[in-house]
């Protein structure tokens, strides 16, 4: 038999998704799982998005420009704009995704062997994405003690070395929920210029942010326009997480240059997507507003009765719709499928994402999980009620 890859074999799994088959089975077998494992949210998508394709007048599905629409990428500009971000058409390389945006980075600013520095937990994919490209990760700790704040500074600097090409974040995070600060922003801004490196960052839950707290995009720090990059996505703020469209952002024109090779071998992004993305821009304001309350409002809920089950301990997200709960046991990945394989309340389980996946460095968070907060309240009390009574039976 021929073999597969090494590179395939040792392509890390989705925390995610892993246990799909096992919360499949958990249905067929007639229970309700609830999922609390992913980010797909329930929020209605903008109904401005879905007649952009339902009333088009396309009589040939052809090919877009490799770059994504001008239409699209000029409305984009014009979106960021509004929220204080000065970039133009030529910033912008539409993709298949932010996902494919993070493969175009990968392949743009490092080599086989090279490193890129990311606080953790992260992003699990960003774990392939690196693992696709030979990229080695560089890990370093953020504490659920400390909320998942920037690590300090001197951190970075003591992992940064000859073939140390970007330091990576995500803000909002995934799957920490923590929102950074201007002055933590600044910070890592200024040790990028200092060591002549990228700061790519992940801004796709930019509308999501609680507590009267305000993002602060990379792309908004003068001087920094040769070393910032950011990935953006349609997914989570339009709830259109199946559009699949996303994009790379970033005034290095060699570096767009470089990602649009990437981008021309894939052709070009899906024309239907990039029409509901396009009109999903006129979105009123108020949309987003209803929104966060309703997060906030999930958010309150959630770490309220979270922190009602004896052991646990839960970091307070400031965006985006996920937390870290660390759980009183050894394997949370073990737990995860016990839910799904062995315990019901009232016919109903739950479906968590075991949080060492969202790590690089073995044997951190085995006893934690993310939780998505995507699900309506009642439904996400139901969720939590199942979690504490099935700690009492998997400890006991």
């Amino acid at each position: 038999m021929p073999n597969v890859s090494q590179k395939g074999r040792s392509m890390p799994e989705s925390p995610i998704r892993k246990l799909v088959p096992f919360a499949e089975a958990a249905k067929k077998n007639g229970a309700n799982v609830i999922h609390l494992n992913i980010g797909q949210p329930d929020i209605k998508t903008p109904q401005v998005a879905l007649d952009a394709v339902k009333n088009n007048t396309i009589e040939v599905l052809a090919y877009s420009r490799t770059e994504g629409s001008e239409t699209y990428r000029t409305k984009l500009a014009n979106y960021y704009g509004t929220h204080g971000i000065a970039v133009n058409a030529d910033n912008i390389i539409i993709s298949t995704g932010g996902s494919e945006a993070l493969s175009f980075v990968m392949g743009s600013i490092a080599d086989a062997g090279d490193e890129i520095i990311i606080p953790e937990p992260f992003y699990a994919n960003y774990n392939g994405f690196a693992s696709a490209a030979n990229v080695t990760v560089v890990p370093v700790v953020s504490e659920i003690d400390r909320n998942f704040a920037l690590p300090p500074i001197s951190e970075f600097e003591k992992l940064i070395g000859p073939r140390t090409r970007a330091i990576f974040i995500c803000n909002p995070g995934n799957p920490t929920g923590y929102l950074y600060s201007k002055e933590e922003i600044d910070q890592l801004a200024d040790i990028v210029r200092k060591k002549d490196i990228f700061l790519v960052a992940d801004e796709v839950y930019r509308e999501f942010t609680y507590d009267d707290r305000e993002h602060y995009s990379i792309l908004q720090i003068p001087g920094l326009e040769e070393n910032a990059i950011v990935v953006d996505s349609v997914s989570k703020r339009y709830s259109m997480c199946g559009a699949r469209v996303g994009c790379l952002v970033s005034k290095n024109k060699d570096l767009v240059q470089t990602a649009m090779k990437f981008a021309q071998a894939r052709l070009s992004p899906p024309t239907y997507a990039q029409l509901a993305s396009e009109a999903a821009l006129e979105t009123p304001a108020s949309y987003f507003e209803e929104v966060k309350t309703e997060y906030v409002a999930r958010r309150d809920l959630l770490i309220s009765e979270l922190e009602k089950i004896e052991g646990i301990k839960v970091a307070r997200p400031q965006g985006a719709f996920y937390c870290i709960a660390e759980l009183p046991i050894t394997d949370a990945d073990d737990f995860a499928q016990w839910l799904l394989e062995d315990f019901r309340v009232n016919n109903e389980t739950v479906m968590v994402a075991p949080a060492a996946g969202f790590y690089a460095t073995p044997g951190l968070g085995k006893n934690q999980i993310r939780i998505a907060y995507v699900l309506d309240q009642e439904r996400l009390k139901r969720a939590v009620h199942i979690l504490k009574e099935a700690l009492k039976s998997y400890i006991g």
